[in-house]
């Protein structure tokens, strides 16, 4: 007997893309795939993990690198759009409202699996990835939060933050980005309150800042005493 023949399913028309949406798209796997590969992988691996070929990809991202960098922009640049630093420089609010309120923000953004992963892999892999995001966070995070520490202290605001400064406030944003490593890659155990951390952190900061800077200043202020 004649076997029935199974019928074919219809195939599933796939919505078109504008250029636009397709390069988002691009981006979007790319990432996905950085995070779970690293950047040792090929082109072709990614075009094949993509779903198109690689004439097709070159001819959005003409190389590689092209491809990184637009994935720095979009996961680690784009963020800093949204009113940090103007946050971070409204002195109507108090200091310390200020950074508990950026500090949760910032780390709503970086405290992901995927984020973290490609970080520590551009690190590894000796990439400018790490260098760029370094470097704005030094110019753009820290070098405003030592000059509102400053300010709150009474101190002089025409010079620029001091080695000292800049490593303190270091040592602080670190201890807070490290949270993130042990929760979110080593999977470790740490305090279940995200804001509890933050809000102890900052105490201990600005406590530190006041006492080892605002000391500082207050002696260099002390009148001089005329032995007659």
């Amino acid at each position: 007997m004649k076997k029935k023949a199974t019928p074919k399913r219809a195939r599933t028309k796939q919505k078109r893309l504008s250029p636009d949406d397709r390069r988002k798209e691009f981006v979007a796997k790319a990432t996905e795939f950085f995070s779970e590969e690293g950047f040792g992988g090929g082109t072709r691996d990614l075009a094949r993990r993509l779903g198109v070929t690689q004439p097709l990809l070159y001819r959005y991202f003409p190389s590689k690198d092209d491809l990184i960098k637009e994935v720095y922009r979009t996961v680690y640049l784009e963020p800093f759009d949204t009113g940090w630093e103007k946050l971070l420089a409204d002195r109507s609010k108090p200091i310390r409202d200020r950074l508990y309120e950026f500090y949760n923000a910032y780390t709503n953004v970086i405290f992901n699996r995927k984020w973290l992963r490609i970080y520590l892999y551009s690190g590894l892999k000796g990439l400018d990835i790490n260098r760029w995001y370094v470097g704005v966070v030094r110019d753009k995070i820290l070098t405003r939060i030592v000059r509102e520490c400053r300010h709150e202290a009474g101190m002089p605001l025409q010079t620029k933050p001091t080695a000292a400064e800049l490593e303190m406030a270091w040592v602080f944003h670190s201890g807070i980005f490290y949270y993130g490593v042990r929760k979110y890659i080593y999977e470790s155990p740490v305090l279940e309150s995200k804001e509890q951390m933050i809000s102890d952190a900052l105490d201990a900061f600005l406590a530190g800042f006041e006492r080892v800077f605002g000391a500082t200043v207050a002696i260099s202020r002390a009148p001089v005493k005329v032995v007659g």
